[in-house]
C-alpha cells in the first residue's frame, strides 16, 4: 500500500485543463513545472523575489520608456543645434568671396562656436570607419548633418570620448569643427542610471533585514518541529514574529504539551499495571516453586515465563522513551555489537560501514529498534548482511538476509502492532507481533522510517533511513 510519501504527481488522476493552466499561475503546464523546478526552494529566497522582481520589472519600464525617450529627444535636440551651427559657417565659407574672408568666417567660429575649427583648402576626407551598432550619437548627428548640409562628411569622437570632430567637404576645401561631447549628446543620463542602481540596492538591503527578521521566527518554528519530530529536546524556543507566526507558535507548544502529557499519562498507567502485574507473576513463580516437579508444573512454568515476555513487549512498544535524551553515539561500534548478537544465533554476519561514525540519537530506543531487525534476520536465514552507511547528513543501514522473505502485499501489514502471519516467515514466532512495529516507531521517533524490500541474498532486506 502506497503511503503519501511515495505518492508522486503522476500517480494522481489528471486534472482538467483549465485547472491545470490556473495551478500553473496562468502560464502552459509544462512551462509552470519548468518555473517551479526553478524557483527557490526557502521562504527567504523566495521573498526576496517578491521584492526584487517587481523593482527590476519597475525599474527596466522606466529606463526605457522614460529615459530612452528623454535621452532621444535632448540628443535630437542637441544634435540639431550643433548640425544647424556647422550648416551656417559652412554656407558662410561657400558665400566667401575669398579665401581670406573664408579663413576669417573659420577663425570666428572657432572663437565663438566651436573648441576648435579649421579649413584646410587641400584637405581630405578620412575613409569610413566601421561605427558602432548602437551608437546613439554617429545615427542622429550623422542625421542631422546630412539634413541641414547636404554635402560629404565624416564624424569621429576623440580625445577619450570628450569630443566630436565633423569634417565637411567643400569646393574650398576640407572644413574641421571640433564640439565637445556635450554639445551633441545628452552626456548626463548615466546618472541617473546611477541613483536608481544605488537606491535600489539601499532600498533591497533594508527589505532584505525586514524579511530576515520576519521569516526568523518561521524557521524557528520549523527547527523546533524538526526537533520534536525526531524526539530530540527544545531549547529556548518561545513565539516571536508577526501575530500568525506567535499564534503558530503558540499552537504548537500546546499541542507538544498534550502530546507530552498524554505520553506521561500511558507510560505511568503502563508502569503501574506492569508493576502489578508483576507482582502476580512473581507470586505465580514462587507457588510454582512449592508444588515441585512435574509435567504440569513445567507447563505452568512455561506459560508464566511467556506472560512475562509479552509483558515486556507490551512495555517495550509502549514506551516512548521521553524520559531518554539524545547524545552522540558510535554507529560503527552499534553496528558491530548487533552483528556480535546475529553471530551469537547461529548466522553468518558480515558487516559494512561508511561515513562518519558520530551520529545524534538515543542509544537504548535506537539499539533496542535496530536489534528486533537484525534478530528477525537472523532467526529466518542463515547469512545477514548488514550495512550502513552515513553521508551528506542521513544514515542509511540496510540488513539482509536469505530467508524466505516476506510477501511483497504483507511488508506493510507487518508493522501493524499485533499483526502475525500465517506463511512460513513469521517474525514473531512464539512472540507478540511486535518486534517490526517496535523498530518502525523507534525509527520515526528518531525522524526517520523503515523500508522493506527484497534482498539481494535472496529474502528480505530492511533498510533504515534517519537523520544523522
Amino acid at each position: 500500500m502506497a503511503t503519501l510519501d511515495d505518492t508522486t504527481e503522476a500517480d494522481l488522476p489528471e486534472r482538467p485543463l483549465w485547472q491545470r493552466v490556473l495551478r500553473s499561475g496562468g502560464l502552459p503546464p509544462p512551462v509552470g513545472r519548468w518555473l517551479r523546478r526553478q524557483m527557490p526552494k526557502r521562504l527567504f529566497a523566495r521573498s526576496l523575489l517578491i521584492v526584487i522582481i517587481p523593482m527590476v520589472l519597475l525599474q527596466s519600464v522606466v529606463a526605457f520608456v522614460f529615459l530612452n525617450r528623454h535621452w532621444q529627444n535632448v540628443t535630437d535636440r542637441l544634435s540639431e543645434t550643433t548640425a544647424a551651427e556647422v550648416a551656417t559657417i559652412v554656407e558662410l565659407i561657400e558665400r566667401a568671396p575669398s579665401p581670406s574672408e573664408a579663413q576669417a568666417v573659420v577663425a570666428t567660429a572657432a572663437r565663438s562656436l566651436f573648441v576648435f575649427a579649421s579649413l584646410e583648402p587641400d584637405g581630405k576626407l578620412p575613409p569610413p570607419m566601421p561605427k558602432p551598432f548602437f551608437s546613439l550619437l554617429d545615427r542622429t548627428l550623422s542625421s542631422a548633418i546630412r539634413d541641414r548640409v547636404g554635402k560629404p562628411f565624416a564624424i569621429e569622437i576623440v580625445n577619450e570620448e570628450k569630443f566630436v570632430e565633423i569634417q565637411i567637404k567643400l569646393n574650398a576645401g576640407v572644413f574641421t569643427a571640433v564640439v565637445r561631447r556635450s554639445q551633441a549628446y545628452a552626456t548626463n543620463s548615466h546618472i541617473t542610471l546611477v541613483w536608481m542602481a544605488g537606491t535600489s540596492v539601499v532600498l533591497l538591503s533594508i527589505a532584505a533585514l525586514f524579511l530576515r527578521n520576519q521569516i526568523r521566527p518561521i524557521q524557528r518554528l520549523a527547527d523546533a518541529a524538526e526537533s520534536f519530530g525526531r524526539g530530540r529536546p527544545i531549547t529556548g524556543f518561545r513565539p516571536r514574529g508577526a501575530t500568525e507566526v506567535r499564534q503558530a507558535s503558540r499552537a504548537f507548544i500546546e499541542m507538544r504539551r498534550r502530546i507530552e502529557r498524554q505520553m506521561e499519562q500511558r507510560t505511568a498507567m503502563l508502569a503501574g499495571v506492569s508493576h502489578d502485574l508483576r507482582t502476580i507473576l512473581t507470586r505465580f513463580k514462587l507457588e510454582l516453586a512449592f508444588l515441585g516437579d512435574g509435567e504440569e508444573t513445567e507447563a505452568l512454568k512455561k506459560d508464566v515465563d511467556a506472560m512475562q515476555a509479552m509483558l515486556e513487549d507490551y512495555l517495550a512498544f509502549a514506551r516512548t522513551d521521553i524520559e531518554e535524551a539524545s547524545e552522540t553515539i558510535d554507529l560503527s561500534e552499534l553496528v558491530e555489537d548487533l552483528a556480535v548478537e546475529a553471530r551469537r544465533r547461529g548466522a553468518k554476519t558480515t558487516v559494512r560501514f561508511e561515513g562518519d561514525r558520530d551520529i545524534e540519537a538515543k542509544p537504548n530506543a535506537l539499539r533496542r529498534g535496530i536489534q528486533n531487525l537484525v534478530v528477525n534476520a537472523a532467526r529466518y536465514g542463515k547469512t545477514v548482511e548488514i550495512s550502513a552507511r552515513n553521508t551528506e547528513g542521513w544514515v542509511t543501514i540496510s540488513i539482509d538476509d536469505d530467508g524466505p522473505g516476506i510477501p511483497a502485499q504483507s511488508r506493510e501489514d507487518v508493522f501493524r502492532p499485533f499483526f502475525r502471519l500465517d506463511t512460513a516467515r513469521n517474525q514473531d514466532l512464539g512472540g507478540t507481533g511486535l518486534g517490526l512495529a517496535i523498530a518502525r516507531d523507534t525509527v520515526r521517533g528518531h525522524g526517520g522510517d523503515i523500508l522493506l524490500t527484497d534482498s539481494p541474498l535472496g529474502g528480505l532486506r530492511a533498510r533504515i533511513h534517519l537523520p544523522a
